[in-house]
């Protein structure tokens, strides 16, 4: 506890009281401070986006959605989106093929005999069975001898037209004849086989029958079929190899008496039997 004397020695100046002087120099000292940080932060800002050190858009662009982590290589690109491509599949979509077939036509011949017992042969046999079935000789031009291959063996002027109108005309009308030789029951007969006698083949020298390039020659071949529970035939006339394939030349006859008419090779009753021709 003070005496009087203290006090007396403790006397306050004179003027406003210190107390208020220091509250308005506060105010004074905030406000300029705060002034300074606010302009600081401004600066501060601009210089940060000026540098493109702002990470907002570039980081959200690379984040997946639902907290799920983005794709590699999405890390640090722009944010604006990319052009997009759309693109629909199905279930049932199924890729083309991209396998290239080659005519044999384009081929050169070859002197391999031909066997009538390659999945090529059933397949040839097949379409041809289907084309007197249905009477339609477009369905038998599989098996028939290739364009082109005729194109190479004939010494001919104009051997495309002659393979069109000769051989594909004499093919439909004997097509024709043999489908009307199946008769009402054509859509139930059924294919049994087709008999190649071998032991009959031939090879044809070039030169012959106006011929530039040599082949086999098979005479006869007997197509077996069932119709009615009943075994019947009939015969091709010629077939000739090209690159060890037997194709139709003739399947009628190889000559003809009569023209604009079609021809059944010796039709019978049971499998047939083969004779041997010497033709080219």
């Amino acid at each position: 506890m003070r005496g009087p004397g203290e006090l007396a020695d403790h006397r306050l100046p004179v003027g406003p009281p210190p107390r208020r002087r220091r509250g308005r120099r506060g105010r004074r000292v905030r406000r300029l401070t705060l002034t300074v940080t606010v302009v600081v932060a401004a600066v501060v800002v601009g210089v940060t986006l000026g540098l493109g050190g702002s990470p907002g858009p570039r980081r959200a662009a690379a984040r997946a959605p639902s907290g799920r982590t983005a794709p590699p290589g999405t890390h640090g690109t722009s944010a604006k989106a990319p052009a997009t491509t759309t693109t629909t599949t199905t279930a049932t979509t199924v890729p083309p093929t991209t396998t290239t077939t080659t005519s044999p036509g384009t081929l050169p011949q070859t002197s391999t005999l031909p066997s009538g017992t390659t999945p090529q042969f059933h397949a040839e046999m097949a379409d041809l069975w289907r084309a007197v079935v249905t009477g339609d000789a477009s369905q038998a031009l599989p098996a028939f001898f290739p364009l082109g291959a005729y194109r190479q063996l004939k010494s001919i002027a104009n051997p495309q037209q002659d393979w069109q109108d000769r051989l594909v005309g004499e093919l439909s009308l004997d097509v024709a004849a043999a489908h009307a030789l199946l008769g009402a029951g054509a859509s139930g007969a059924q294919l049994v086989a087709v008999d190649v006698p071998t032991q009959y083949a031939h090879w044809v020298t070039p030169g012959v029958c106006t011929n530039s390039i040599g082949y086999y020659e098979v005479p006869n071949a007997r197509v077996v079929y069932q119709e009615g529970g009943v075994t019947r035939s009939f015969g091709i006339a010629s077939m000739i190899s090209w690159r060890g394939e037997w194709y139709v030349v003739h399947l009628g006859a190889v000559l003809r008496t009569t023209t604009g008419q079609g021809v059944v090779d010796d039709p019978a009753t049971g499998p047939g039997t083969s004779a041997y021709s010497s033709t080219c």
